[in-house]
């Protein structure tokens, strides 16, 4: 399939150039509706005469339905974009980029899907639901999983599918409480995908950004002992891969180590750690939960990350743990070739 495409790409360019237009409208429709036609051209940055024209193609065809309060998705232009997903990955050269990064960072798996967090919000969502794909596939009866919190992590709950057969799962934060956002907190997440897979989950009622003698006062208490030798027991950890200086501001580390994070050249946050390119510890936070030696030896690690902001910290956090699956965008995955060549 992909050599004929690729023979028709040269002889009839034209025609994939076409069919990406319009299925980026119908996927930006999809995310976006009731949206107008100005909004849709800004979005996507074409000409609203060459939206229009579109819009009134795809009309024709019910893909889309032009109502006073926007433009909306219909159920026929759904299932447009689902079919046409994996033949949109073959024309950008999807799976062969794949299969580059993954030689690239050495790690087992790499998915990537079609374009860049930071320049269209809600590849955030395509990221969320391959990886939530990831975890139905490798999960068994009986596994514990550890799931980090973040924005994406919240999506990949999201995602999960709810008809799953496998049988007493267990899921737990793998760190303690972190931002104020409640539905990106670890604990959130690990019950909304333990409710999904129809098994059972703890909860660590501690905040990540404790002083050092808190965090030892708390890791006496029995309760907090138990969820925290479960998670050290995860065959399976879900988590985000961070970059340094947002991370570092989201801890609210002081003026000093953040300096001290810019000389070491940090590029990367995980557990409490933070990496410089070559995957080596520069600072070290004691937090509460996994540990670096914990995630080297978990068996199945997913990590998600996306734009070309995160490439170099999706490449020193790579080095760490080569039993890694990668899911991102074709932005940072792009930045990542662009870095190593």
């Amino acid at each position: 399939m992909e050599d004929l495409i690729n023979v028709q790409k040269i002889i009839v360019p034209e025609i994939f150039e076409l069919l990406e237009k319009r299925y980026d409208i119908l996927r930006t429709v999809a995310m976006l509706h009731p949206i107008g036609r100005r909004s849709l051209a800004n979005t996507l940055k074409m000409g609203e005469r060459a939206v229009r024209t579109e819009i009134d193609f795809l009309k024709s065809e019910n893909l889309v339905e032009v109502t006073t309060a926007g433009m909306c998705i219909t159920y026929e232009g759904i299932n447009i974009i689902e079919k046409l997903k994996s033949f949109i990955y073959v024309i950008r050269g999807i799976s062969e980029l794949e299969r580059k990064i993954s030689r690239l960072l050495g790690i087992k798996e790499v998915i990537i899907v079609p374009g860049n967090i930071e320049e269209d919000e809600y590849v955030i969502d395509d990221i969320g639901k391959k990886a939530s794909k990831v975890i139905e596939k490798v999960i068994s009866d009986n596994d514990i999983i550890a799931v980090t919190g973040g924005s994406t992590m919240s999506t990949v709950a999201q995602g999960i599918s709810k008809t799953t057969k496998t049988k007493n799962i267990v899921v737990v934060p793998a760190r303690g409480g972190l931002g104020k956002n409640v539905e990106n907190q670890a604990n959130t997440i690990a019950a909304e995908i333990a409710n999904n897979l129809n098994g059972k989950y703890h909860l660590l009622h501690v905040s990540d950004t404790l002083c050092d003698e808190a965090l030892a006062s708390i890791l006496h208490d029995p309760k907090i002992k138990e969820i925290i030798s479960k998670v050290k027991k995860a065959n399976l950890l879900l988590f985000g891969i961070g970059r340094a200086d947002k991370m570092a501001r989201e801890r609210e580390l002081s003026k000093e180590i953040l300096l001290k994070l810019q000389n070491k050249n940090a590029v990367a946050e995980a557990f409490g750690y933070f990496f410089n390119k070559e995957g080596e510890i520069v600072y070290e936070m004691n937090t509460i939960g996994i540990s670096l030696n914990d995630f080297v030896k978990t068996p199945c690690v997913i990590g998600t990350a996306g734009g070309v902001k995160k490439a170099e910290a999706i490449m020193a956090i790579s080095k760490l743990n080569k039993n890694m699956i990668l899911v991102t965008d074709e932005g940072a995955a792009r930045e990542i070739i662009n870095i190593s060549t």
